[in-house]
């Protein structure tokens, strides 16, 4: 992390230890409110986290925590979002914090995203799933491998295409195997700029011992699941803060992986969703998304153990339909994030 970013957060915990609050009465709902402000809500009820969005800028909130964050650096104390029958209800306090928060700045974002790194799983020795089928007569073996490759192998064009001043990085572009440290280790060792991110998308298939199991997926880390994302090393001397400035390092990520993971759904439903079923975005602890130190997203593009699946995903213009959608998914939120200004980089 940088250390002037770093001096910012320590500033704004030892604000919010030393904040006075009151309690104040949560009745309000905070969509109607949102609605009302021209404020935009994204939710996640698996993590319990939100983002409300204005004029490129972001709060970002949690069920039952007093702390929200304003553009990743500002920190203030309000009341409590609160779940009464699946709704999120607000007091006037909260609504109050956010409005004067969305008039404090009007200057253009500095953070940009520097580089995408795309990493088709498995590879060389290790095949991944597969399924074999014998369709029209003749057999049909499909490999995860090769799948994921041909999807990242597209994917990366399009990028490239798009992003020119962006670094577009593949772990493997060839039939190689990479250990998942070594895919993690090429993800954390990505050298950037002042004020930018990296993105990590790994690009899986699915397999299953139902043969009628389909469908695409999008996962990110277990909000349940506590990393450490910051060097306790820059904590300078008060090593009580590192337990409170890593947590919210670590559920920015999770935020913005669950944002990403929206887009790349939407964007995959809008190009395969009439051929393939959309399965959600889930949480889990897979080890490449753990490991990365960054916003991350494991993709399942299909099952080749499904016999239709599979036909597809031996199928180059559904492959390209489905690299699209995910291209279309990773644009929306790089857009989302160089508008409202990111996140904080640890690098």
């Amino acid at each position: 992390m940088k250390t002037k970013k770093l001096q910012t957060f320590f500033t704004a915990v030892l604000l919010f230890l030393n904040f006075p609050f009151f309690a104040a009465e949560v009745n309000l709902s905070l969509f109607e409110k949102a609605k009302e402000e021209g404020i935009t809500v994204y939710w996640d009820s698996l993590s319990s986290l939100g983002i409300l969005e204005k004029n490129g800028h972001q709060i970002t909130f949690r069920e039952g925590s007093e702390l929200v964050m304003y553009d990743s650096a500002l920190l203030t104390k309000t009341e409590s979002p609160v779940i009464k029958n699946g709704e999120i209800f607000v007091s006037t306090s909260f609504m109050g914090t956010v409005e004067n928060l969305f008039k404090e700045s009007t200057e253009e974002s500095p953070f940009k995203i520097g580089a995408i790194l795309l990493d088709p799983g498995h590879g060389g020795k290790d095949p991944g799933a597969s399924g074999s089928f014998t369709v029209g007569g003749k057999p049909l073996k499909v490999q995860e491998k090769d799948v994921v490759l041909s999807v990242g192998k597209i994917l990366y064009g399009q990028l490239k295409e798009a992003y020119p001043e962006k670094r577009i990085i593949m772990t493997r572009n060839t039939d190689k195997y990479l250990t998942l440290g070594e895919r993690t280790d090429i993800a954390n060792g990505v050298k950037l700029k002042e004020n930018e991110a990296v993105l990590y998308v790994s690009i899986h298939c699915n397999a299953s011992l139902d043969k009628k199991a389909s469908g695409y997926e999008v996962w990110y880390l277990s909000p349940g699941y506590r990393r450490t994302v910051i060097d306790k090393s820059r904590a300078e001397d008060d090593k009580t803060l590192f337990p409170i400035l890593n947590s919210m390092m670590e559920e920015e990520y999770t935020t913005e992986s669950i944002l990403m993971s929206k887009f790349i759904m939407d964007g995959l439903q809008a190009q395969i969703g009439s051929v393939s079923k959309a399965r959600g975005i889930k949480a889990e602890e897979w080890f490449v998304v753990r490991n990365s130190n960054m916003p991350a997203v494991l993709i399942e593009i299909g099952f080749v153990t499904n016999e239709k699946e599979a036909i597809n995903l031996s199928n180059p213009e559904y492959l390209k339909k489905s690299s699209t959608g995910i291209y279309n998914g990773i644009q929306a939120f790089v857009t989302h994030f160089e508008r409202s200004r990111g996140f904080t980089s640890t690098k």
